[in-house]
């Protein structure tokens, strides 16, 4: 098979993975080249932002029912339907022949046939498709949108169904992609000089210092800018939370649940690496990353450490991040594998741990610190109304406002808080607060 090809084929064999064992592990795709490996994620992002729908197509067009089929084939149908349907640069012929030579090579001669026979039937039909026309309205709209049932309810529930269909939509489609300067390493206008020479495409944003949206992140991976450390990928809604801590030269800052250590390098550049950052996390294979992108980046004032936030006992700092680990429902449009790996019950566990992971951190403050509670989360529960139950048990702590470090369009709850969503903000959703110690 030609390059193309087989980023088909291993893209099947992630999305087989990611069936069995609901883990996305993009390690199978190191045996292709740099293109080959970035087409296998487009194909398997896209496949998960659509999935319900092309699994709809199947059961229409096929006479075995999707339920009855073994992942191979499933994933295999997927692809193919959504190389016919979406990708404009590939004829139906070619996706056809390639779905049918990778379904005889993992099933052999007559599921080959089967596949040639689904497809076809589904070419035949492709300019009047059929729409998922069920009587359960939550099923009807989670199939057309290809998100999960129980994230339907909550949403139209919150947001009234017109919203809710437009956070959706956002979700599913190709997400806006932002760099930061590094001012250890460059100046924001000497970065925006060499993407002007390079012809990079790019707009400044006015909501943060040094952000720039890009149609892809992929000119600064090829000429190793990244690894240079002039710049980061790094969604703007991410950057909140760091410039809402606002860490000054000098200060003692603890970034709790660290990994991958954007926002830890952030810091850095604010404080012109001057004071120490201690980034802490449970991983020590992503504390090496980040240990690794830390010298690339200049910022010589992080040291790393590896512990249970929970279980840990700190001196007390100036100032402690603790951007937590949620469900990550704000960020759907780049992990759209998160929405079929979460349930209710993944948001009752995250609620809790975060609760103890905040007990903890409070305890890491000195008295006039700030802590930054954030998440990637749209969830009311693992946002505001974590930090009222919070404030219930830490009567030290004081809500401050966030006038001033955020845009006035992004600021919720009375300026108490800040939250960003994907169809009302073309960034991630991300939540996030100021907390401030008082005697």
């Amino acid at each position: 098979m030609d390059t193309e090809a087989s980023a088909r084929s291993v893209s099947v064999e992630i999305l087989i993975h990611f069936d069995e064992h609901n883990i996305l592990d993009y390690s199978v795709a190191n045996k292709l080249d740099a293109r080959g490996r970035a087409e296998v994620r487009e194909y398997v992002q896209n496949i998960l932002r659509r999935r319900s729908y092309l699994d709809f197509l199947i059961d229409e067009f096929s006479n075995v029912q999707i339920g009855e089929m073994k992942p191979v084939l499933k994933n295999i149908l997927r692809l193919g339907i959504y190389d016919m349907i979406f990708m404009d640069s590939t004829p139906d012929y070619a996706a056809i022949n390639e779905s049918v030579e990778i379904a005889k090579l993992k099933l052999g001669s007559r599921t080959g046939d089967l596949t040639n026979a689904i497809m076809r039937n589904l070419q035949r039909d492709i300019e009047n498709l059929p729409k998922p026309s069920f009587e359960d309205r939550t099923k009807l709209v989670a199939t057309t949108f290809s998100h999960p049932e129980w994230l339907v309810e909550r949403w139209t529930r919150r947001f009234g169904e017109r919203e809710a269909f437009q956070l959706m939509q956002a979700n599913n489609q190709r997400p806006t992609y932002y760099v930061r300067a590094n001012n250890l390493r460059t100046k924001t206008k000497n970065f925006k000089l060499r993407m002007t020479k390079k012809d990079i495409p790019f707009t400044e944003s006015e909501w943060l210092p040094g952000y720039f949206q890009v149609d892809s992140v992929a000119p600064f991976i090829t000429k190793g800018w990244l690894d240079k450390g002039f710049c980061q990928i790094q969604d703007i809604a991410a950057g909140f939370a760091p410039f809402l801590l606002d860490p000054e030269p000098g200060e003692e800052i603890y970034d709790l649940c660290a990994a991958p250590g954007t926002k830890s390098i952030l810091m850095s550049d604010l404080m012109n690496a001057e004071g120490s950052i201690l980034a802490v996390d449970i991983s020590s294979e992503r504390l090496d990353r980040l240990a690794e992108s830390a010298l690339s980046y200049h910022a010589e004032n992080i040291r790393v450490r590896r512990a249970d936030v929970t279980e840990l006992t700190l001196d007390e700092a100036d100032g402690v991040l603790l951007d937590a680990p949620c469900t990550g429902t704000g960020v759907l449009s780049k992990r759209a594998d998160l929405r079929w790996r979460r349930d209710e019950e993944s948001l009752r566990n995250a609620v809790e741990l975060q609760k103890e992971l905040l007990d903890s951190a409070a305890r890491m403050v000195k008295k006039g610190g700030r802590l930054v509670y954030s998440t990637c989360s749209l969830e009311e529960e693992e946002n505001m109304e974590q930090v009222m139950n919070f404030l219930d048990r830490h009567e030290h702590f004081e809500l401050q406002t966030v006038e001033g470090y955020v845009p006035d369009e992004v600021m919720v709850d009375g300026g108490f808080g800040y939250q960003t969503f994907p169809h009302k903000h073309n960034c991630d959703g991300h939540f996030g607060v100021l907390l401030k110690r008082v005697e």
